[in-house]
């Protein structure tokens, strides 16, 4: 009872130090939380740096669109291509393509690529060396802007998996109120009601970053803070209010 007194204390601290995050509405919630939004995203420099990668890249897609013009990879005019292909579909049919090509390539890890724990690829090197979760899930999300999805309609997503435990990314799209999840661990495009097994950490589209309250009262990581393994600690997120924070390392 006075741990319980002592949850809902804390928790009333945090709630009240909110004053540059407001909630969040357009999107329905994801996997039963409730969620804060915070317009900066400055507590995820990798994710900076990938949109930075992708307007930087996006001349090459762009070339590789045009049947007239020279393509530098053919993993890069195939992903063009079933774009391309998918642009009249419907959008239920486009997440299918989408998933099923994201998920053509073997998994590998940030050490196999790049010798380090965690990186984020932009999809020309994801196309180039394959990835892990969250490079499957951004290839996802760029693919679904080109074929004309808006930011707001989409989210990546990093998760708890708690029947792995261990932290894991899909990306989540909102389809008139209906949330759809595709995820590299399976081929099928499931609406997030029969994925029972995650709980989010945060999420991020290019124009803002989550943090998700669960139903049991917990304020789950709103950044993957360099902090140690089963350490909880409140710390404060760059202009956004306090968090508590852990490491997350996707798988």
């Amino acid at each position: 009872m006075i741990m319980n007194g002592l949850k809902l204390a804390l928790l009333g601290v945090l709630l009240s130090c909110m004053p540059t995050v407001s909630y969040s509405a357009g999107f329905p919630p994801l996997f039963d939380t409730h969620e804060f939004r915070g317009e900066s995203l400055d507590a995820l420099p990798q994710w900076q740096r990938v949109i930075d990668e992708i307007r930087t890249e996006q001349a090459q897609y762009e070339a590789c669109a045009d049947p007239t013009t020279p393509c530098p990879s053919r993993a890069l005019l195939a992903w063009q291509s079933m774009i391309k292909s998918k642009l009249d579909d419907d959008p239920i049919s486009q997440l299918r393509a989408v998933n099923r090509f994201a998920n053509r390539w073997p998994s590998r890890t940030d050490e196999q690529n790049y010798l380090r724990i965690d990186h984020w690829a932009s999809p020309l090197n994801f196309l180039q060396h394959s990835g892990d979760c969250e490079d499957y899930a951004i290839l996802k999300y760029v693919s679904l802007r080109q074929l004309g999805f808006d930011a707001e309609q989409l989210r990546l997503v990093i998760v708890k998996d708690v029947l792995r435990d261990a932290a894991h990314a899909v990306l989540a799209v909102n389809i008139e109120e209906q949330v759809f999840i595709l995820d590299n661990l399976f081929q099928a495009v499931l609406p997030q009601e029969r994925v029972t097994q995650y709980q989010p950490y945060y999420s991020v589209n290019e124009d803002a970053r989550f943090s998700h309250l669960t139903a049991g009262g917990l304020l789950m990581a709103s950044s993957p803070k360099a902090i140690p393994p089963s350490a909880v600690a409140i710390t404060p997120a760059d202009d956004n209010p306090v968090f508590m924070h852990r490491l997350v390392s996707t798988d």
